[in-house]
């Protein structure tokens, strides 16, 4: 079992012995989510979160209806890999990719010698997911994140990954304002989950934790680390049926968009 899923249901363990029945309910709209959050924060505090950072979170956190328009819509990659192509892989934007990889030549250059992911790759997710560090989201990730938590659909999921984000705060990674992202929670320049962040996060020079939110670098560096660590092939290629397009996959598992990775890298590479 994965160790997401155990930190999950020993999260829904610890809420369903943790005293009031009110916190440990699930929902859909905002009747009993502050009760939650309250019987939310004793189990973040008892997972060894201090209470100064339980606060500073937790206590401004919202209920937010969008989180759940956008979770139950979830329409993004409709329409076949022509059409998600199309949308997302435009003449202008493979410019700026070619443009961005010129820029950040040097590191792009140690992070392949260090990790074996090539730029085209590397710059494809990172145009794909924010445009290249300019739409990083503008969600509060601990009011997303306490939402989708306190919803009834998966919400031992959440509640892991709002206890990471917690993390995330707790060893000074990143402050609370700067905790603002994607509706599921996502973070920085190539759109990590929390949990991702803890696992993966590296700065470009290859010291731990990395600043994903305002380093390009640091995002490329922690994006090379993920890949490499879900089996990424040096000197292979991506594309469906080469070797490492099931690292792709890890990285998203909708074949759609691993395969809209790959068309993107590939006009990167001038194939």
């Amino acid at each position: 079992m994965a160790k997401s899923m155990l930190k999950a249901l020993a999260i829904a363990a610890a809420m369903a012995a943790g005293g009031a029945a009110e916190a440990a309910q699930c929902g859909d709209t905002a009747e009993g989510f502050k009760a939650w959050i309250d019987g939310f924060k004793q189990v973040a505090i008892n997972d060894g979160i201090s209470p100064g950072v339980v606060d500073q979170t937790l206590g401004t956190a919202k209920f937010d209806p969008s989180v759940l328009s956008h979770d139950r819509s979830q329409s993004g990659l409709q329409g076949g890999d022509a059409s998600f192509a199309a949308r997302h892989i435009s003449p202008a934007r493979v410019k700026q990719g070619k443009s961005m990889m010129l820029a950040y030549a040097e590191p792009l250059q140690r992070i392949e010698a260090r990790y074996g992911v090539p730029a085209p790759v590397l710059v494809a997710i990172w145009g794909l997911e924010t445009d290249y560090g300019v739409a990083l989201g503008k969600y509060s990730t601990f009011s997303a994140l306490a939402t989708l938590a306190y919803d009834c659909r998966r919400g031992s999921l959440y509640q892991a990954e709002l206890i990471d984000a917690l993390m995330i705060v707790e060893r000074g990674l990143l402050s609370p304002s700067q905790m603002r992202g994607a509706w599921a929670g996502e973070l920085g320049q190539t759109q990590f989950m929390p949990s991702a962040y803890l696992k993966y996060g590296v700065s470009a020079n290859g010291g731990r934790g990395g600043n994903l939110m305002g380093s390009g670098a640091d995002a490329l560096a922690s994006t090379a680390n993920f890949l490499s660590q879900h089996g990424w092939s040096r000197g292979a290629k991506w594309d469906e049926g080469q070797p490492n397009f099931s690292a792709l996959l890890e990285w998203n598992k909708s074949p759609v968009y691993a395969r809209t990775i790959a068309q993107f890298a590939d006009q990167l590479a001038g194939q």
